[in-house]
């Protein structure tokens, strides 16, 4: 790695006073009455050598360091990292860069990035909060820190977020399943917890099953669950209740649920998924998602935080990007003959 070349280190090469290359660099020079020989001579020098200016020093003398903070769920679920690489690149765009990381639904963990950020004095946050984070947010809201949640929201506090229309996406996926005839016992498989997008998707399922009047059939998994024990549960919740169809709450436990269909040797059942999977496609029978349109979560995410860290934002920005429904062929399936259906 190359030695850092310092400011110190110009002013002596060329034989003129630090105060005077700062002046240069920071576009003083007319204001400070430098010449323009001079001026071109230091710019053409800093060009040679490849000098670039220390980003703690410029942060504290702008009180910008141009780098915003992304804390997700998991940054190798397909959905954030998506979402991610289209922030950096809009972030890119608009002369900021981006550090990410995954705090796993883990709220002692989020803490700690948030004052890692913090103490690297970032100029604002994109947080996907898992419980028990309401105190630490509440704290950078206090302290005028920018800020947008994503995905999910604390409805306690006021802050600008991001999330999917999670009841209607619940709510559409749940009737296409139950138009189906042949599906007469239609499940939903979620986590244990009281963060809002698995409370809305959660009602837009009983809302789809009151229309239809039938009956509801709910299981959820603990969110650190182990993959054996997850798969096991999910085969018992299929089998012992003989579901026609379930709607999954999230990619990753449809991904278990398929493994507990081949695990078990299980009809598979008609089921849709929230949030895509590279892995769905391949699957046979392809399975149907409810999509988020990550390019767009990511225009709003970037452009939300953008301006309020200009101050452009006069109200709060509660945006809802609605959902779509995918179907392939893993809910369209047909499993009995038609002149079983009545």
């Amino acid at each position: 790695m190359k030695k850092r070349i310092l400011i110190s280190d110009i002013a002596r090469n060329l034989g003129i006073s630090v105060t005077t290359v700062s002046f240069i660099l920071n576009g003083k020079a007319k204001e400070k009455r430098i010449s323009e020989g001079l001026t071109k001579r230091v710019l053409e020098y800093v060009k040679k050598v490849g000098y670039k200016p220390n980003q703690l020093a410029q942060s504290l003398r702008t009180g910008q360091s141009k780098i915003l903070g992304l804390i997700v769920e998991d940054i190798s679920n397909p959905f954030f990292s998506n979402v991610a690489k289209y922030i950096e690149r809009i972030a890119y765009d608009n002369g900021y860069h981006i550090i990410y990381c995954s705090m796993d639904n883990d709220g002692t963990k989020a803490k700690e990035l948030i004052q890692l950020f913090y103490d690297r004095q970032v100029d604002g946050y994109i947080i996907t909060p898992p419980e028990g984070l309401e105190d630490t947010l509440a704290s950078l809201i206090k302290n005028n820190v920018p800020l947008v949640l994503f995905d999910r929201y604390i409805p306690t506090l006021e802050t600008h977020y991001v999330v999917l229309d999670n009841f209607k996406g619940a709510f559409d996926a749940t009737k296409h399943l139950l138009d189906n005839p042949v599906n007469k016992r239609v499940g939903f498989v979620s986590l244990y917890s009281n963060q809002t997008q698995m409370k809305d998707r959660l009602e837009g399922y009983m809302k789809a099953i009151d229309e239809f009047h039938q009956q509801a059939f709910i299981k959820k998994v603990k969110i650190d669950e182990e993959e054996d024990s997850a798969v096991e549960q999910l085969h018992e919740f299929i089998s012992a209740n003989r579901l026609d169809a379930v709607l999954f709450a999230t990619n990753y436990l449809a991904i278990d649920g398929l493994k507990a269909v081949k695990a078990y040797n299980l009809a598979l059942p008609n089921m849709v998924a929230f949030d895509d999977h590279t892995l769905f496609k391949l699957y046979e029978p392809s399975i149907s998602v409810v999509t988020q349109d990550t390019a767009e979560i990511a225009k709003e995410l970037i452009h939300t935080l953008l301006n309020e860290i200009k101050g452009k934002n006069k109200q709060l920005q509660q945006i809802v990007v609605p959902s779509e429904l995918q179907v392939r062929g893993s809910s369209i399936i047909n499993p009995y003959p038609a002149e079983q259906i009545s």
